[in-house]
Parts: structure tokens; C-alpha cells; sequence
């Protein structure tokens, strides 16, 4: 995912006014460590988020830059064994949550001491089995319908295009089961959702469904420039791409589109998560706390390019803030247990029946 932001530039501000600052709490010696991933998006928490939340909470932080993928799940854990922490919070991908909360690795919370994770939907607050509070929804981007707009002067208004026999040698789609969630799609368009994803039998069945669009497939990428490359020029003029760094292109003058289908654009996110060996909860709480708030999560939006984690109306943003980074139509919400639970059967069988 963070590749993508690389392209992103800094939007404009808008003066954020008084923040809500939560209970003040000194920190006590050391800073708190957060992670999250590398590059454009480390470099935008650190000049518009981090010196913020010190001004209002008195809490230093240090500004830790994560490898991508599995790799910073392997680090904590191993630090952790080791009684260390890496990062006090961090920022993760929903699958590597998952396998961390499968090894028992995020601290438990308190939750009554974070009134304001009260704002997210229900999708965006992550507990152990037990009911033990462990993290939540930290940031959110869109994965939508792209087009040229050059090569199709309409929009689409159904993810059903892809299927389109019209369309045929015109799109690009990601490669990868679990970063495509074009399961979740097709599910969504052609069995009434994602339930059927439930048993391995509708996984088949809908991945029969998914392959019909072989012959309209241009490219399977897994390098996102080379797609935007040839979705600008018009070489592959459709396929499925993310809506934040479409509309900065279409911005720049590019004839690019990003349409959310009828049926929702795909919400992908990363979580906030506490190390179970770090020294720092309280003010690992206070972070988390902090960045739920609809003030913060709005700024997100306008510095980071981010979809809102909380629900539009508690934000300040315009139509058209809003506009550039989500949508009021529903989501198709990724089955990540899908990726965990069966990852190796689902990656198999992707590669038969799907991109072979």
C-alpha cells in the first residue's frame, strides 16, 4: 500500500482550530515510539501530526519507519520474545493484526480510557476473543473503479464492466488475491456479498465467476507506477486502482478518472496496535485516543490523503475534501480472514483458476 504514497503530494490545508485535547499526560523519560510505514507517509505524521499531539498532550514521540508487509510482524514478535519493543503503536496492515492477534502479541487495552475510539464504527474496533481491547482502525484508503477518460467519455457505474466483453484486452487489475480483494468484489456483484466466501466451496465458485474477465485482462500488476502509467496513457484504459492518488493525477491534468461503483469501492485500512512488551501503555492509550478523534482524522484526510476512520458528519471536511479521499456509498469490507485462515489454499487456487 505504501508505495502508492509516494505519489501523493501535500494538499492545502485548512486551519484546524482548537484541538480537543485529551486528559493531559506527562511523559514520563523516554519518548513514545511509533511506527508506521516509511517514506512520504512517516515524513507527513511527522510535520503535521506528531508536533501536535505533543503540544496537547506533553507526550514526546519518536517517529519509527516500518518495512512493508509480513517483515515488521516478524520484528515485534521476535523483539517481544526478547522482552523489546521496536515501536511502542504501530501501524498495521489488517492481515498481519490479525496473525498478531492470532500470536497473542498486541497488549490489551483500556478502552474506558479512550472515550474518543467511541467515533469508529464497529469495523474499526478489534478485540481478542476473550473481549480483551486491543486496537483500532488507524487510517483508510479506497480501491475504486479507474478509467481513461480519453478512451471512455463515460464513467462506468458498475464494477460489472470488467466483465464487459466490450472491454476485452482493457484492464489492469492487481495480481494478488489479497491485495485485489476481487473475491469480495465479485461476491458483491454476482452472490448478493461476501458471505459466500465463508466455506471453500463458495470460494471456488466465485472465483469460476472471476475468471470470465481473463480475456479483458491486460495486465496482472503487482508494480503500481507501471499501471499508472499506462491507465494516463490511455494503454490500458481500465482497471481497479486507488482513489486518493487517481484524483491527484486527475488533478494534474491526466485523463484518469476514479469512479466509486454502485455496488461501493473496496475500504482497505490500517490498524493501531500496542506491542505486548512495551513499557508505554498509558501513553501508547493517549496516542491512540488522540488520533480517533474527528479533528485529527479530518486533518488526516486534507494532509495525508486518507479516508476519514470516523463517520463523515463528526468531520469539518467539505464536499469536495471529502470527495477527494471517500464516499457515502457503502464499502465492500475485505474478508482479511480469508487471507489468513486459508492463505496458502486461496494463493493456489488464485493461481489456477484465476491469473493462470
Amino acid at each position: 500500500m505504501m508505495k502508492r504514497r509516494a505519489f501523493l503530494s501535500t494538499v492545502s490545508a485548512v486551519g484546524l482550530g482548537t484541538l480537543a485535547a485529551p486528559s493531559i499526560l506527562r511523559a514520563q523519560g523516554q519518548p513514545l515510539k511509533v511506527g508506521t510505514y516509511g517514506g512520504y507517509f512517516e515524513e507527513s505524521f511527522q510535520q503535521h501530526i506528531y508536533p501536535d499531539f505533543t503540544a496537547a498532550t506533553g507526550i514526546e514521540v519518536e517517529s519509527i519507519a516500518e518495512p512493508t508487509g509480513e517483515a515488521w510482524l516478524v520484528q515485534l514478535q521476535q523483539a517481544a520474545r526478547a522482552g523489546q519493543a521496536p515501536a511502542d503503536v504501530s501501524m498495521m496492515a489488517q492481515v498481519a493484526r490479525i496473525r498478531g492477534e492470532q500470536a497473542e502479541l498486541w497488549a490489551s487495552l483500556d478502552r474506558s480510557a479512550m472515550p474518543n475510539v467511541e467515533n469508529l464504527p464497529e469495523h474499526f474496533l478489534y478485540a481478542y476473543e476473550d473481549g480483551g481491547f486491543y486496537g483500532t482502525g488507524a487510517v483508510s484508503w479506497f480501491i475504486s473503479l479507474v478509467t481513461n477518460t480519453d478512451v471512455y467519455p463515460e464513467a462506468p457505474e458498475s464494477w460489472t464492466a470488467f466483465w464487459d466483453p466490450a472491454n476485452e484486452n482493457r484492464l489492469g487489475l492487481l495480481a494478488l488475491a489479497s491485495n485485489s480483494f476481487l473475491l469480495e468484489i465479485t461476491a458483491t456483484c454476482f452472490f448478493g456479498g461476501t458471505d459466500i466466501l465463508g466455506t471453500e466451496e463458495g470460494v471456488l465458485e466465485v472465483m469460476n465467476k472471476l475468471a470470465e474477465v481473463k480475456p479483458n485482462v491486460r495486465l496482472w500488476y503487482r508494480d503500481e507506477g507501471q499501471f499508472q502509467q499506462a491507465l494516463e496513457t490511455g494503454e490500458i484504459p481500465m482497471g481497479q486502482y486507488y482513489h486518493d492518488v487517481t484524483g491527484l493525477a486527475a488533478a494534474d491534468g491526466k485523463p484518469v478518472r476514479s469512479t466509486f461503483p454502485q455496488e461501493g469501492a473496496v475500504l482497505d485500512s490500517g490498524s493501531w496496535v500496542v506491542s505486548r512488551a512495551s513499557s508505554a501503555i498509558e501513553p501508547a492509550q493517549v496516542f491512540i485516543d488522540y488520533m480517533a478523534q474527528p479533528e485529527i482524522q479530518a486533518k488526516l484526510s486534507r494532509f495525508v490523503g486518507t479516508a476519514p476512520t470516523v463517520p463523515r458528519e463528526m468531520t469539518d471536511l467539505t464536499d469536495e475534501e471529502f470527495a477527494a479521499v471517500s464516499s457515502d456509498i457503502e464499502p465492500i469490507l475485505p474478508r482479511y480472514d480469508l487471507y489468513v485462515d486459508r492463505a496458502d489454499w486461496v494463493n493456489q487456487k488464485w493461481s489456477e483458476l484465476v491469473t493462470g
